[in-house]
Parts: structure tokens; C-alpha cells; sequence
């Protein structure tokens, strides 16, 4: 029987999503040793994507599988057994044949950034101290990622896919200047590695002037080779929804809906 497991965390403590050789903090690995203590048997669990190290996700999901239904809640149990960082919002029963990341149609992340210093939101958003910025220039930088097709000058690793081409079918900038905040909201069919911050790189650097609106189209067309691009800083990113063709998630517990009010058009 193959479960989806609905869940958020918070990957400050983590390396990043994916179990790795030279690290035992990340996200699948404390979610696979608990659901082994659970089952008293190794169980091994698929996610939706890749996040990095300090990445958060308020909308995540993984698979499951097992010979028989479960004689416990399963969600009462998980909750009840991992940490506090990691939550779980529902177990979902679904077909055989379908997968947690080949049948997701579109993703949606969202960074968060502020530039008045705020003790309750530095976990959660990216403290950009002293800047100023240019909110129309770099909306009009957000609107050229949405036209672009070719994401090669935006990744981490292009050499490693066989093409760089995402599909973005949103891109917006939400700012509250009051507040001192900033929200930047993308949603495309896939990511590359590094991508979303590596767009908020050059979006701050468009909108701090370092970089004219002309040179962003040269990097987008890769007519300028910009060797010194470093993705912005982890913990104001969130991957904030996921949607398949055949299952609607529960959003009401999405913490990001918290952390936008105030930006929003």
C-alpha cells in the first residue's frame, strides 16, 4: 500500500533534505529512523524534491510503502515521535502507480527578506541590513524570469541536466515598506539546482543598483558569463505548495499564508 505523507519543517537544523553519506542531520533520515522504530523494520520514504541545507518547506510530500495498512494512527504516532521541527499534517493512501515527485505539475517556493532589523523573524527571513532598493526595477527584473524559458545562467549545476529549460508560470515581488519586508514568489513546473536563490541574487542586485536591468537580460540570454552569482542566504526560503492532477493538499496550516500578511498587492 503506497502512502503520501503531508508534513512542513524547519531545515534550520538540517543539511538539507536528502540522506547523505557524510551527515546524519537531514530530513529523510530522521523521518525514516522513526518510521523504522514505528514498524520495528527499515522503512524508506521518497520526497517531492531536493531542498538544501537551511531550506525550509511548509508544504512537503513524501511516500511510503507497506505490505499492510498500519494498526496504529499514523500521523498520531509520527507527530507523537519526531522532533518538533518536522510536523505532519496528513497520510493520504494512494494508488500504485502514483509518485510523490514525477506526478507534481507545478511547485511554488517563496523567499522572504527584511531590512529592519526583527529578532522574531530572523529564523525565517533573510536580514538584508542597510540595504536600499529599487522595488520597481526589481519587479520588472521578476517579470523577465517569468518570460525566460533557458535557466542555464540561473543554476547551480547546469552541466549536470540534460536541458536547463523550466516552465514559470508565476513570478512576483510583494513588498511592505512600513514593515521593512519583502516576499519574492515563483512557481514553475521544476527548479534547478540553486535556482531560486540564484534569482533573488541577481533580483537584489538589479534592485541595489549593481546591476542594470540590460545586463540581467545579457545573463538570462547568456550573453554575459556572471562568475561571481551566489545564491542568497537559505533560511528565507521556503518550497511553500505542491500540486498534483489528482489530489488537493491541505493548505490551511501553510505557515507562509502566516508570514505574507502585509505582502500582498
Amino acid at each position: 500500500m503506497r502512502y503520501f505523507i503531508h508534513l512542513s519543517f524547519d531545515g534550520t537544523n538540517y543539511r538539507g533534505w536528502q540522506r547523505q553519506k557524510n551527515s546524519t542531520s537531514t530530513v529523510q533520515e530522521t523521518i525514516e529512523n522513526t518510521l523504522s522504530k514505528l514498524f520495528k523494520k527499515k522503512i524508506s520514504v521518497y520526497g517531492c524534491g531536493r531542498t538544501d541545507a537551511g531550506v525550509h518547506a511548509s508544504q512537503y510530500v513524501i511516500q511510503t510503502y507497506t505490505k499492510e495498512a498500519p494498526l496504529f494512527d499514523l500521523k498520531f504516532r509520527l507527530n507523537k515521535n519526531l522532533p518538533n521541527d518536522i510536523s505532519i499534517i496528513d497520510v493520504i493512501q494512494v494508488n500504485e502507480n502514483q509518485h510523490c515527485r514525477y506526478d507534481v505539475v507545478e511547485r511554488t517556493y517563496d523567499y522572504f527578506l527584511h531590512w529592519n532589523k526583527n529578532a522574531l523573524l530572523n529564523r525565517y527571513s533573510s536580514f538584508y541590513e542597510g540595504i536600499n532598493l529599487d522595488f520597481e526595477l526589481m519587479k520588472k527584473a521578476a517579470e523577465l524570469i517569468l518570460k525566460t524559458k533557458d535557466f542555464k545562467a540561473l543554476c547551480k549545476q547546469p552541466n549536470s541536466y540534460n536541458n536547463t529549460h523550466c516552465t514559470i508560470t508565476n513570478c512576483e515581488i510583494f513588498v511592505n515598506e512600513k514593515q521593512g519586508r519583502l516576499r519574492f514568489s515563483i512557481t514553475g513546473s521544476r527548479f534547478l539546482r540553486g535556482m531560486v536563490r540564484i534569482c533573488i541574487f541577481f533580483i537584489l542586485r538589479v534592485g541595489s543598483g549593481k546591476m542594470t536591468l540590460e545586463e540581467f537580460i545579457k545573463v538570462l540570454n547568456q550573453e554575459l558569463n556572471f562568475k561571481e552569482k551566489q545564491p542568497a542566504r537559505a533560511n528565507g526560503l521556503f518550497l511553500s505548495k505542491i500540486e498534483y492532477p489528482f489530489l488537493e493538499l491541505n493548505n490551511s496550516q501553510n505557515i507562509v499564508n502566516t508570514f505574507s500578511i502585509g505582502l500582498k498587492y
